[in-house]
């Protein structure tokens, strides 16, 4: 890859499904060769995050691209959101937590290794997010980068998120719509948030437009999966889908019913949209994003 193509991705706003497609190519690409080892540990971290959607590695490229960031420090933010979310896959699928055997439509790191490699692997991931986000390149505003990826990513973000998601499936009475919204808020649209906050981090700029798109498009993703849950096709979603209801758990789709929530959704979007209206046309991609989220099948 040339100075010139690592440049290109971040000058102007291109169709949505164009530029994620470019996203995962690159984010894959830097994955590999900054986690080029050969032994047991590189090869499950590299599995771990290979074959999702990086959509938050695609929301820091975009973030990145409207505030002028330089494409190195922009990928390695990329690649560090998704050794996080990468992270929190591999320890969610444990058979401590949510037990799952499938993942990406592929065994999950426990299953095509053992669990005390997944335990590893989701550590090691975890702590090279915050290794690439110190690196020199990132700039004067790094600190605060790492700063707000570990609120996001820890006690008072994702991992919050999931222990309340664990403790709710013991609890006396289903969570309320309220208490969902915390539950999600935390464990999903956090990294969301950050994602799309970062290039505006990293460039000293303004995040409250970013800020405003990331929470909306946050929720409208988990009500998108509780959605995905009762209608989705294993197959094509990649995981085994209506856990949620066999289970008796609490969801946007279950207190709100399927067609209310489908209406949430639709208006989150719609908020994301207008959010980003500073950016003018340059934010053309994110919006396209933000549609995709609703209507993906996977």
């Amino acid at each position: 890859m040339t100075a010139a193509d690592t440049q290109s991705f971040l000058e102007t706003a291109r169709p949505f499904a164009e530029a994620l497609k470019d996203a995962q190519t690159r984010i894959t690409a830097h994955m590999e060769a900054r986690l080029a080892g050969g032994d047991e540990l590189h090869a499950a971290m590299r599995y771990a995050i290979t074959g999702g959607k990086m959509l938050r590695g695609f929301l820091v490229l975009e973030s990145a691209r409207l505030h002028g960031v330089a494409a190195e420090a922009a990928l390695d933010a990329a690649l560090a959101i998704e050794c996080i979310h990468a992270y929190s896959l591999v320890h969610d699928d444990l058979p401590c937590m949510d037990d799952d055997d499938l993942r990406r439509g592929q065994p999950t790191v426990h299953k095509k290794w053992d669990e005390a490699m997944a335990v590893l692997a989701g550590d090691s991931l975890q702590t090279f997010a915050f290794e690439l986000l110190a690196d020199p390149k990132a700039g004067p505003h790094a600190l605060e980068l790492i700063r707000s990826l570990a609120q996001s990513s820890g006690k008072d973000g994702m991992v919050s998120g999931q222990m309340l998601d664990i403790a709710a499936e013991s609890a006396a009475a289903p969570l309320t719509l309220e208490q969902i919204t915390k539950l999600q808020g935390r464990k999903t649209g956090c990294l969301i948030e950050w994602s799309a906050t970062a290039g505006a981090v990293l460039a000293g700029g303004n995040l409250a437009p970013l800020r405003q798109y990331a929470r909306a498009l946050g929720l409208a993703f988990q009500i998108a999966d509780d959605i995905l849950d009762v209608e989705g096709d294993a197959a094509k979603v990649g995981k085994a889908v209506r856990k949620d209801a066999d289970a008796g758990k609490a969801t946007f789709v279950s207190l709100l019913g399927l067609a209310e929530a489908k209406a949430r959704a639709q208006s989150l979007c719609e908020d994301a949209c207008a959010a980003l209206s500073p950016y003018g046309e340059d934010a053309a991609t994110l919006k396209e994003a933000a549609r995709f989220v609703i209507a993906r099948d996977s």
